[in-house]
């Protein structure tokens, strides 16, 4: 039931950061536009309005980046608009803004993963990530590589995720579960080590038929 109302929250978050997205930060560049205009109409009878319309659209523009890096946040499908790479550059840099952890990316180049099963990957890096940060992990290494004919996730960390309900189970594993299963993923939580956490997420990779006729 948790792991449920929890999916059902991230739905109305994916809502709430496409109206932010969409909507607000349209809106607002079309003000900035329009101020662009007046400006324009009114520089020579008004010589100042240059230097305060100005300073309205830097202000518009950084509440405009500002909502862009939220709607990012909230939005768990940003994978769909931006790629898992992207998306994990984006992750890779909120985890080290504030946090004192050596948190290293590598992705092998040239992958490209389907977006659902992306999409999902990003929810478990993600969830690995804020644990890492609430276990106060040092450092962190995160990697999407192909192996033995699979796409895979793996995250190893200097610390080990809580066990809030027993036999290692926390509010951050039960949801990478459920991520793995909607996705068809085989997901494996481990500790080669006293102190350290791998998680490590595969998928069979898909043959494009069309591909290998080209």
């Amino acid at each position: 039931m948790l792991v449920s109302a929890l999916d059902r929250r991230e739905t109305d978050m994916s809502r709430i950061s496409g109206v932010l997205h969409d909507h607000v930060s349209q809106v607002l560049s079309a003000a900035g536009l329009q101020l662009g205009l007046l400006r324009l109409d009114f520089q020579e009878r008004a010589p100042d309005i240059e230097q305060r319309t100005n300073e309205i659209q830097q202000l518009l523009e950084s509440v405009i980046d500002q909502l862009r890096d939220l709607s990012y946040e909230l939005n768990p499908s940003i994978v769909e608009r931006t790629g898992l790479q992207t998306a994990l550059d984006r992750l890779a840099g909120r985890i080290r803004k504030g946090n004192q952890i050596g948190f290293r990316l590598h992705y092998e180049a040239g992958l490209r993963v389907p977006v659902p099963i992306a999409t999902a990957f990003y929810k478990i890096a993600e969830r690995s990530a804020d644990e890492g940060v609430a276990q106060s992990c040092v450092e962190m290494e995160m990697l999407v590589k192909t192996a033995h004919g699979e796409w895979v996730l793996e995250i190893r960390m200097d610390c080990e995720f809580r066990d809030e309900f027993g036999d290692g189970q926390s509010l951050s594993t039960l949801m990478m579960e459920h991520y793995a299963a909607s996705s068809g993923i085989a997901l494996e939580i481990r500790h080669d080590r006293p102190g350290s956490t791998v998680v490590r997420a595969a998928y069979p990779v898909i043959i494009d038929p069309a591909a290998g006729d080209e």
